[in-house]
């Protein structure tokens, strides 16, 4: 995928194996995907799985999202999780500790279209403009959100109308991140 988020996204992974590699002497591992198929998988122990970040093929489509809620979703919300399968990744934003979320694979992506549909209705009903969330904080109930009408970087709490502006887009968001591994 061309997209200038997708390859902040990519630059920001390769950021981040870096680190991994730096810290631990091996591309990332985590418990969190045994058994889960993935093209990011480089390999698997009986306790964790070695992975690296993979650019997808073709980019993942987001119109049943749409037509689920009526909107167009900004097109930076569809380049950051359309492009490459990867596990989350940890990392820090002006000292605050955050992890990405990802796409895993083919089979985890439904599963994120329907908690990006169920955070979207939930705002409609509470007419709020429209979000959809890139990383969890230390807090459950705040997350990094990508605003579907401006396109900021934010950091909301949910359920709230409470929203504070982290960057002016995806790519100077992503530019800005430091990768914790």
């Amino acid at each position: 995928m061309n997209h200038s988020v997708t390859h902040a996204l990519w630059s920001f992974s390769e950021r981040f194996v870096d680190a991994w590699n730096i810290q631990h002497g091996s591309k990332p591992q985590s418990d969190a995907y045994l058994g889960l198929a993935s093209p990011c998988v480089l390999q698997e122990t009986d306790d964790t799985v070695i992975w690296q970040p993979v650019m997808r093929n073709e980019p993942a489509d987001f119109s049943n999202v749409e037509d689920g809620i009526g909107i167009s979703l900004h097109e930076d919300i569809k380049a950051f999780y359309a492009g490459l399968y990867c596990g989350d990744m940890t990392a820090s934003f002006n000292g605050h500790p955050l992890e990405l979320i990802q796409v895993w694979s083919d089979e985890d992506l439904p599963r994120l279209q329907e908690n990006m549909l169920g955070h979207l209705l939930m705002q409609k009903r509470l007419k709020q403009n429209p979000t959809v969330f890139i990383a969890s904080t230390d807090d459950e109930f705040d997350v990094v959100s990508i605003c579907s009408v401006t396109g900021e970087v934010i950091k909301e709490r949910i359920g709230t109308k409470e929203r504070n502006v982290l960057a002016p887009n995806v790519e100077t968001f992503l530019g800005m991140l430091k990768p914790e591994a």
